[in-house]
C-alpha cells in the first residue's frame, strides 16, 4: 500500500498542467484498485501551497477585462476563466485529501473523485481553448478560490462550508445563464462542455454539504447557524442571488437554508 496523503501532495505540488492531469488520473485509478490508503503515521501536513504554471498572471478581479459573449474574444475569455476555476479545483480537491487527517475513508474517496472530475473538466476546456486558437495562460486570472483555501487551511469545517458550498456553488447559480447566452450566439461546442461541468459540479457541492454537516456533528455544532457564522467571519457579508434552487437542493441545501439565502440571513 502507498500513502494517499503523500500521493495527494505529489498531485498538488505539480506545476505543469498536463502532468498534474496525468498524476491525478493515475492516483484515482490506484485508489479504485485499493493501492492507496491514508497512512495514520504520515508526516503532518505542510503549510498550504499548490503548484501552478507561471501563466496565467494573477491579478485582482477588478483588473480583469470584461468582454461580452457576443464576440469571439469574449467567448474565449469565458472559456479561459472557467478553465482557471477548474485548474484551481483540482488543487482544492487534492488539498482536502492531503491536509485534513483522520477523516472517514469515504471522505478521501469523495475528494479524490472530485480531483479526477476536475482534471477531466480542465482537459475539456483546454481542448475547447485550442479549437479557439488559444491555451490556458493566455489571459489574466484571479486567485479567489485558492485565497479561500489558504484562509481555511486550519479547519476542515470552514473549508467544507466556504469552498464547495459558497465559491463552487456559485457556479451552480451562474452557469445556466452562461449556457443560455452561449446558445443565443450559437456556440454549441462550449455549451456542451459547460453542461457536463454543471451536471457534475452538483455532486461536488453535495460532497461539501455532506462533510460540512459531518464536521458539525463531530464538533457538536448546529450546521445552519455555523454556516451563517462562517460566512460573516470569512466573507463579511451574506451571499447575493439569484440562486439556482433546484441545483442547490440536489447539492444538499435544505429549504430553510435556501430561504435564509434569499432573505440575506
Amino acid at each position: 500500500m502507498s500513502d494517499l496523503h503523500a500521493t495527494a501532495k505529489q498531485c498538488l505540488d505539480c506545476a505543469d498542467p498536463q502532468e498534474k492531469l496525468r498524476l491525478t488520473h493515475a492516483a484515482w485509478a490506484a485508489l479504485q484498485r485499493g493501492e492507496l490508503t491514508p497512512d495514520p503515521d504520515a508526516p503532518p501536513p505542510q503549510p498550504i501551497a499548490a503548484g501552478r504554471p507561471e501563466r496565467p498572471r494573477l491579478v485582482h478581479p477588478r483588473e480583469l477585462a470584461q468582454r461580452g459573449l457576443g464576440t469571439i474574444e469574449g467567448r474565449v475569455a469565458l472559456v479561459h476563466a472557467v478553465a482557471h476555476i477548474e485548474f484551481n479545483a483540482i488543487n482544492l480537491a487534492w488539498d482536502a485529501v492531503y491536509r485534513f487527517r483522520g477523516m472517514p475513508a469515504q471522505y478521501y474517496r469523495d475528494w479524490a473523485s472530485v480531483a479526477h472530475d476536475e482534471a477531466r473538466h480542465f482537459a475539456m476546456l483546454s481542448a475547447r481553448l485550442a479549437e479557439l486558437g488559444h491555451a490556458y495562460g493566455d489571459f489574466d486570472a484571479h486567485n479567489g478560490l485558492w485565497d479561500m483555501a489558504e484562509k481555511t487551511a486550519h479547519s476542515d469545517a470552514a473549508r467544507m462550508a466556504l469552498v464547495p458550498r459558497v465559491l463552487e456553488a456559485r457556479g451552480l447559480d451562474v452557469t445556466p445563464g452562461m449556457i443560455e447566452r452561449l446558445q443565443r450566439v450559437g456556440d454549441d461546442a462550449t455549451v456542451a462542455v459547460l453542461e457536463v461541468i454543471l451536471r457534475e459540479e452538483v455532486a461536488h457541492v453535495a460532497f461539501g454539504s455532506r462533510w460540512f454537516r459531518w464536521c458539525c456533528e463531530r464538533d457538536g455544532l448546529e450546521p445552519r447557524a455555523t454556516f451563517r457564522k462562517l460566512l460573516q467571519e470569512y466573507m463579511g457579508s451574506n451571499l447575493r442571488g439569484p440562486f439556482n434552487h433546484d441545483a442547490r437542493r440536489e447539492a444538499g441545501f435544505d429549504e430553510a437554508e435556501l430561504e435564509a439565502l434569499e432573505a440575506g440571513l
